[in-house]
């Protein structure tokens, strides 16, 4: 696969933990932020991200219709195009097809809501991520204004992996934006719902940065060894 265009996958075995409408959300932060081309893929057979982006106006981001079997090479494709974010949205299932999935992933995204029933199912989809191989993060998703609650379950999600400090809280432009195919930064530019959702995706695109540039030194070193040694 070409190493220009890096892969992010959103993944959760809880239903309604928030998954499209971060991929959704996400994705049109970052052609916002000018970091497109940006391409979306839809996993989940009940389609709801791409029925969101056909009811979208706007061009952009673009969406790619491919079958599982077909993705690893779908995604070479669109690299090879120039695109440099890919977003998959799978379905909340644990399935061999998922994990087939969650390998192709630069990075995989697990929301999560500040409550115990999703704490407590989160345990299967780690599993399959551990299992997948790839390299994951928390994201904290319709968390309310209860801090103290979103407090104890960042601290909670903390012991199993990393969580991103940008929280996605519970507001009322979410699901107002998703309605039309559109997304808070485009519903409202200044609103707190934009402001999270900007700051969420530069934390996220970070963390790929930082491992790009580890595994690219990692090479280097490598190649240092092999010279030294020759």
């Amino acid at each position: 696969m070409g190493n220009s265009m890096k892969t992010i996958v959103i993944t959760s075995q809880k239903g309604g933990s928030g998954k499209t409408t971060l991929a959704a959300q996400l994705s049109v932060a970052a052609e916002h932020a000018k970091h497109g081309p940006i391409v979306l893929i839809d996993t989940d057979p009940q389609n709801t991200l791409a029925t969101w982006w056909n009811t979208r106006e706007a061009e952009t981001p673009q969406f790619a219709e491919v079958t599982l079997r077909a993705l690893e090479n779908k995604l070479a494709d669109l690299a090879a195009a120039g695109f440099a974010y890919c977003f998959i949205d799978t379905p909340p299932a644990l399935t061999e097809q998922n994990r087939e999935v969650l390998k192709l992933a630069d990075l995989v995204l697990i929301p999560a809501r500040p409550s115990p029933n999703d704490l407590w199912s989160l345990g299967a989809t780690l599993d399959l991520v551990k299992k997948a191989e790839a390299p994951f993060a928390f994201v904290l998703t319709q968390a309310k204004g209860n801090a103290r609650l979103t407090l104890q379950t960042v601290a909670a999600l903390s012991d199993y992996g990393p969580v991103f400090p940008a929280i996605v809280h519970d507001r009322v432009d979410y699901a107002a934006s998703m309605t039309d195919g559109r997304t808070v930064i485009e519903l409202n530019p200044s609103g707190a719902a934009a402001a999270e959702t900007a700051a969420l995706w530069l934390s996220i695109r970070k963390k790929i940065d930082e491992k790009t540039n580890s595994s690219k030194d990692e090479f280097v070193k490598t190649q240092r060894r092999v010279k030294a040694h020759a």
